[in-house]
């Protein structure tokens, strides 16, 4: 049984501020007088009016017992019945006959068969896709209230949708059951009984998740994702299951262990580990797109780290080059061994010339040669030779000057360092960081299938260019894609294109940069959604899970109107130029209240040079003496609060604690879900761990409690329920005297103490007898108003 608390089936509620009995309980004179017509006693009377007001407020008549003690004597005494009249609840013609004068006032019909029948109808369809039976009756308690039909009882939505949910989810899982193999099949329930090395079942591998974004870990997750993937096609084993549907499965399998799991029927138990194996196909895939940007984005920091470590390293390594560029001078200057064996080389190579010039390729060997050279060859042509010796040598002086430095590419990366530097370009520097990682990010984009979710294709087809260029290990490579054109990267900044283009080879790429460059911007396209990680989850292709145009149109006119952005039967005319007319309208709107309000706002400033507003910083004036003798006043009047009770007397009054639950969605199956979600929180919030709690707290155990933290509760749920304190403190007539309704001030530096006072009065009036309600009011305002290092009982409040 689905518990009322977690559904939206109307009902009073234990919080009901003083604005909400006026707003919704407070009968006119008009009623007061129609239900003095029709009943003879006092007690009749406000019988009728608390069944008016109550189904005008809820759409259906409240039991008897339900009706809060506040809302009896706020009625009693708005219209001005004797004190201690009690409502007469009777059964039988006169129940039927009170409840028949309120259907004909409001102008409804009591048909509770067309009532079931549209809710099992809602029911129905949205049980294809919704698991919560808490979200299933919500929804139907909307169809119902939107047909004008007075609601059933709880009951019996809770009956229509355990029964209807449970029929739904039986063909789910048979369908997923019958589109696996009978080798798939046998291969889901080994996962509950085979072992890995580690003694554990590959079930508990199944449920596995990433680490940190290490080297060794993108290993460990490929191996994982080929494991995952030998499972089956799980793509088609959830073809034409709804995504909740199957987050839902997923959700109540990981839940489970091993030996729970054996106690499902089988077709059952198969389509829940289907369901998650395939979210964990995709989750792995999450965990392997995540982790690669975090591997990029902790290189890039890296890479910005070097470059500050070689602005602070600037001058030594200025120093070095220049002393090095000073050697290298000295070895080409004048009188250096370079110049020096240059000369040499081109007198001994002169005298040589000399002595063949005029000689003919014909001159016979026996006559001119002989007679020029004294019939010997050899001396001219080792002297050309030692020329070249010579020549040589010269420039092997300063080739081994260099070589002292560290050699070519030493001098090469020192000038790369320098020019970074320079020009803030920390780019050149990316790929020594990235180097390590060259095969991982090259077999991640093997093993992953992108998507571009645009017409922009630019970076994908860049990664195609370089992964066609993966054996490559010289320093440059095509710039031509197999089309013949040159790869467009027009995408990449001013930098990159520097980097990755040399001037002096034009049609060709800087392979180091060009890698770094694509394997940056993948990562950027991944956490913009411009490119999509097919089969994932978190990366998925967002555009393909957009409504479909016909369906936006039939909500689109109702929408606008709910919205404001048009008034009824107007959004016909509604179009994207009503809208950008709309919006410059509210610009100018508000421009020029800034500007009227300008010469008053002594906060805000305007450099008359610059036109740069600035805001100067506030002082507070301090605490004024009649808000610290309220606020020791409150505190006498407050009784001591325990931060555990606080904990619990706000699950009690906000009921947050319903948020919590198993992720299959059902109501918890636990003794006490009250006390144990309420403990939880407490040993959570406080940051002790479940055992430690348990040695100071009574009656309950370690693992009750981190079983509770790992089964019941996410990051999600919890959301929800802070979600729910801060609405119900929104509501409370305390907090909304802390401003306009537009404008609050959390020091109460605008507010006069005496409207302070004058709240805490009309709170107390309104809230007569209350003294819970008005003490929790109370607590909220003195929250506000205690000075920091208060203790617990003022800083905590619901």
């Amino acid at each position: 049984m689905t518990s009322i608390e977690r559904t939206a089936y109307p009902r009073f509620k234990r919080l009901i501020t003083a604005h909400e009995l006026h707003l919704f309980f407070a009968p006119t004179r008009e009623e007061a007088a129609w239900a003095a017509e029709r009943m003879d006693s006092d007690g009749h009377q406000l019988a009728l009016l608390l069944a008016l007001k109550s189904y005008q407020r809820m759409g259906r008549f409240p039991k008897p017992d339900e009706y809060p003690e506040m809302v009896v004597d706020f009625v009693r005494r708005t219209v001005e019945l004797p004190e201690g009249t009690l409502p007469l609840y009777e059964t039988g013609r006169t129940a039927e006959r009170q409840r028949a004068e309120v259907r004909q006032r409001v102008g409804t019909k009591y048909q509770q068969a067309q009532a079931r029948q549209i809710a099992e109808a809602v029911i129905r369809k949205e049980a294809a896709a919704k698991n919560r039976p808490a979200d299933l009756i919500n929804i139907a308690l909307e169809k119902v209230v939107a047909a004008g039909l007075e609601l059933p009882a709880f009951s019996t939505f809770d009956t229509m949708a355990s029964t209807i949910r449970t029929e739904v989810n039986t063909s789910i899982c048979c369908g997923i059951h019958d589109r696996m193999s009978l080798a798939e099949q046998a291969g889901m329930l080994r996962l509950l009984d085979e072992r890995d090395s580690d003694g554990t079942t590959q079930f508990n591998r199944l449920k596995q998740t990433a680490q940190g974004p290490s080297w060794s870990h993108f290993k460990r997750l490929f191996t994982h994702l080929e494991w995952l993937d030998e499972l089956g096609d799980t793509a088609v084993w959830v073809d034409g299951v709804a995504a909740p549907k199957v987050t839902d499965f997923a959700g109540e399998a990981d839940a489970a262990d091993a030996s729970e799991l054996r106690d499902y029927a089988a077709v059952k138990r198969i389509a829940l580990l289907a369901c998650l194996a395939h979210k964990a196909r995709m989750r792995v895939r999450d965990d392997v797109a995540t982790m690669f940007c975090k591997r990029v984005a902790m290189k890039i920091k890296k890479a910005k780290e070097e470059l500050e470590e070689i602005r602070l390293a600037e001058r030594e390594i200025v120093e070095d080059l220049i002393g090095n560029y000073r050697t290298v001078l000295k070895n080409l200057d004048d009188g250096g061994p370079a110049q020096e064996a240059l000369a040499k080389a081109a007198a001994m190579t002169a005298e040589a010339v000399k002595a063949l010039e005029g000689l003919d390729e014909a001159a016979p060997v026996e006559e001119e040669v002989a007679r020029r050279l004294g019939g010997e060859v050899s001396p001219a042509v080792l002297a050309l030779a030692n020329a070249q010796l010579v020549q040589a040598s010269g420039l092997g002086a300063v080739t081994k000057a260099v070589e002292g430095f560290g050699g070519f590419a030493g001098q090469y990366e020192q000038i790369e360092k320098v020019s970074a530097h320079h020009g803030n370009f920390w780019e050149v520097l990316l790929y020594g960081q990235l180097g390590r990682d060259r095969s991982v990010m090259f077999d991640l984009a093997e093993k992953l299938e992108f998507t571009a979710t645009s017409e922009d294709g630019r970076v994908l087809a860049a990664l195609a260019h370089a992964m066609r260029n993966e054996s490559a290990r010289g320093e440059y490579i095509t710039a031509l894609g197999e089309d013949g054109k040159q790869v467009d990267i027009s995408f990449a900044t001013q930098n990159w294109r520097k980097a990755v283009l040399d001037k002096t080879r034009p049609g060709r790429f800087v392979r180091k940069h060009f890698e770094a460059m694509v394997f940056t911007h993948l990562a950027e396209e991944l956490r913009t959604g411009d490119v999509a990680v097919v089969g994932s989850e978190a990366y998925a292709d967002w555009s393909e899970q957009l409504l479909a145009w016909e369906d936006i149109q039939e909500q689109l006119a109702d929408y606008l109107v709910e919205v404001g952005l048009c008034e009824e039967g107007e959004a016909s005319a509604f179009d994207a130029a009503s809208f950008r007319r709309q919006l410059e309208d509210k610009l100018r709107g508000a421009a020029a209240a800034a500007d009227a309000g300008y010469p008053d706002n002594e906060g805000l400033v305007i450099d008359p040079e610059t036109g740069i507003p600035s805001l100067k910083p506030h002082r507070s004036e301090g605490q004024r003496p009649s808000a610290k003798r309220l606020e020791q006043e409150v505190k006498a009047r407050m009784p001591e609060r325990t931060l555990m009770g606080i904990v619990a007397r706000t699950a009690y009054w906000v009921e947050w604690w319903r948020r919590f639950g198993p992720p299959s969605g059902n109501d918890p199956k636990l003794k006490d879900p009250f006390g144990r979600y309420v403990l939880t929180t407490f040993v959570k919030g406080t940051n002790m761990g479940p055992y430690e709690a348990a040695k100071h707290i009574p009656g309950v155990s370690g693992h009750e409690l981190s079983y509770v933290a790992n089964r019941h509760f996410s990051i999600a749920l919890l959301n929800e329920a802070i979600a729910d304190l801060v609405n119900a403190h929104a509501r409370l007539d305390i907090s909304q005297a802390w401003g306009d309704g537009t404008a609050v001030a959390a020091d109460g530096a605008s507010l006069d103490d005496p409207g302070l006072l004058q709240s805490l009065t009309v709170l107390d009036r309104r809230w007569s007898g209350q003294a819970e309600e008005v003490q929790r009011a109370v607590e909220g305002l003195v929250g506000h108003l205690a000075e920091p290092g208060g203790d617990i009982r003022v800083a905590c409040r619901p």
